[in-house]
C-alpha cells in the first residue's frame, strides 16, 4: 500500500502563514532608531510591511522601504526573525524578519505617503521600544545587538 500523497493535496493541508519585513534604520552620528507613526494603527513601528506573494524578504523590505519613506536602501543581513501565533481578527501565523537597511543621516530626506503614515521619529533604543507594542519591542535591542555581533537573533520563546 502506497502513502503518496498527490501534490495539490500535501500543499494544500500543511500550515500556512504571513510574513512581514522591517528595517532597522538608525541615525547616522548618534544611533538613534528610525520608526514610523502608521495612520491606520494607534503604535508606531520599524518601517517595513508584508511581503507579497512570491516576493522575497529582502527585496519585499527594499519595496517597502522605497513605498514608505522615498529611498532606495540596500537591504542587508537578516537581524532578527520572530514568530507571533494567530490573535484577534489574524487567522494565521506571523513570521516577521528584521533586516539591517543602515544608517541616514538627520535631517533624513524621508517622504511619507500621507495615506499611509503621518509621522517618522529617530528616537533613543528604549524610548523607540516603549513606543512599539510589547510583543515587538524586544526587536529593536535584538536588532542592535544582531548589528554588533553579526548574528541573526531567533526571538520566538525568548520574550
Amino acid at each position: 500500500m502506497s502513502t503518496w500523497i498527490e501534490p495539490d493535496q500535501w500543499y494544500a493541508q500543511l500550515p500556512s502563514f504571513y510574513a512581514t519585513t522591517a528595517a532597522l534604520i538608525t541615525e547616522a552620528v548618534t544611533g538613534r532608531v528610525l520608526l514610523v507613526k502608521p495612520t491606520y494603527r494607534d503604535h508606531w513601528a520599524l518601517p517595513g510591511g508584508y511581503l507579497e506573494a512570491g516576493e522575497y524578504p529582502q527585496d519585499g523590505c527594499a519595496r517597502e522601504l522605497y513605498e514608505e519613506l522615498g529611498l532606495h536602501f540596500d537591504v542587508g543581513a537578516l537581524l532578527v526573525l520572530d514568530w507571533a501565533p494567530p490573535i484577534g481578527p489574524r487567522p494565521r501565523a506571523l513570521i516577521s524578519m528584521t533586516f539591517d537597511a543602515g544608517t541616514l543621516p538627520t535631517p533624513a530626506p524621508l517622504r511619507l505617503p500621507a495615506d499611509e503614515l503621518s509621522a517618522y521619529d529617530f528616537l533613543d533604543p528604549d524610548v523607540a521600544a516603549a513606543r512599539l507594542p510589547a510583543d515587538v519591542a524586544p526587536r529593536i535591542a535584538a536588532a542592535i545587538e544582531a548589528r554588533r555581533t553579526g548574528r541573526a537573533v531567533y526571538l520566538a520563546g525568548m520574550k
